[in-house]
């Protein structure tokens, strides 16, 4: 299977709707993700010590070619843009897939272009070498920086000793699936170290969404390559990893609120289907209208970070209003669902986990709204 036409050019103009490529690329995913990430399939995973689904991530990224679409064709990449990376989350949230898609093809990918564009700098060639890598999909990178780091914000460093790096960092989310890790050191350098390496343990953390597990890593004198410089690579990979979260955020708010308005018309009590009744249907209409607000923001901020335009308030506004609506839709899935809501064996409970772990990943809402406030000059008096 290989990635369905042409990507889109971005425009100079904002256009927020999909293009017939982005379509065909949403149809060909749906079909791949029908067949290899049904719901039992996902609860038993998780529930196993390999939560990460390898084969289909091997399908995604060698028989679509999806692990490098934000990578330039001269790097070995597709050559696309973020909006045919937002399609791509957002359906990866519809099925709540168990892949590292947005740590390695988005967040690492994107720390990685910074560093390889960074001409005559020293790392830039081995940057650009480990992004051919990522972009092949036979190698998953992940940014060693807390999953819960907003962009522009302060995140831990390792050590720097005798050239060799030291200390513990936490929240890396993904970090256990990971070949090579994308380590900042406090030298305010980015350094490439190799997970399996002797002097690198990685650690488990308590999840709530088991479906993106974080982890402690832990480094004991480990070598790592020098790529470029930690705080531009950070921050520009964490914009990106906001912005095009919203469009993950999307997918599942999407999803729960589709699968509710069908169970609710197969349920009935007192001989008339559930959804029938009026104060349900004023819940219903009013979320439908919060996750349409949703699907323009997300789609937004794809098309400003397709365009490098504006991207900062773009994906600051997306995560500022994403947060909570996909947190509310999940809520709403599993109350109107009443008791069979309420069990493991129906899938709503990864998606409200899923949601809410997403509500603090790269910055809660409120943060955003800060960042917001301040970029759009509308400061508190």
């Amino acid at each position: 299977m290989s990635t369905p036409s042409t990507p889109s050019t971005p425009s100079t103009e904002p256009d927020l709707l999909y293009s017939e490529e982005e379509e065909a690329l949403r149809a060909a995913l749906r079909d791949l993700l029908g067949d290899h990430c049904d719901a039992a399939g996902v609860i038993t995973r998780v529930e196993s010590d390999a939560p990460h689904d390898r084969a289909l991530w091997k399908s995604l990224a060698d028989g679509m070619g999806l692990a490098g679409l934000l990578v330039p064709e001269a790097r070995g990449g597709q050559g696309a843009t973020h909006r045919e990376a937002a399609v791509v989350l957002e359906e990866l949230g519809r099925f709540v897939a168990p892949v590292p898609y947005l740590t390695s093809a988005v967040v690492a990918t994107e720390a990685l272009l910074a560093c390889a564009g960074a001409r005559g700098t020293e790392g830039a060639g081995d940057a650009a070498e480990l992004l051919a890598r990522l972009a092949s999909g036979r190698t998953v990178g992940a940014l060693a920086v807390g999953l819960h780091t907003a962009p522009g914000g302060a995140f831990a460093t390792a050590r720097t000793a005798d050239g060799r790096l030291h200390g513990e960092l936490t929240g890396v989310a993904d970090a256990a699936a990971a070949d090579v890790l994308l380590v900042p050191a406090d030298d305010g350098g980015l350094y490439a170290v190799d997970a399996d390496a002797d002097a690198v343990s990685v650690t488990g953390q308590l999840s709530l969404d088991l479906t993106r597990p974080v982890a402690t890593v832990a480094l004991a004198g480990a070598a790592g390559r020098r790529l470029g410089n930690a705080g531009l690579a950070a921050r520009r990979a964490l914009r990106a990893g906001a912005g095009l979260l919203a469009s993950e955020q999307l997918g599942l708010a999407d999803w729960t609120l589709t699968e509710t308005v069908r169970y609710l018309k197969e349920r009935k009590q007192f001989n008339r289907p559930v959804g029938g009744f009026q104060a349900l249907k004023h819940r219903l209409a009013q979320l439908w209208l919060e996750v349409v607000n949703l699907r323009a923001a997300a789609r937004n901020a794809a098309d400003a970070l397709a365009r490098d335009e504006d991207a900062d308030l773009a994906s600051a506004l997306a995560q500022a209003y994403a947060a909570p609506v996909a947190v509310r839709a999940a809520e709403e899935a599993l109350q109107l669902h009443g008791g069979l809501g309420m069990t493991w064996e129906h899938p709503v409970h990864l998606y409200l986990k899923r949601a809410k772990a997403d509500s603090i990943a790269f910055g809660t809402a409120g943060a955003h709204r800060e960042a917001l406030a301040e970029l759009a000059d509308l400061r508190a008096p």
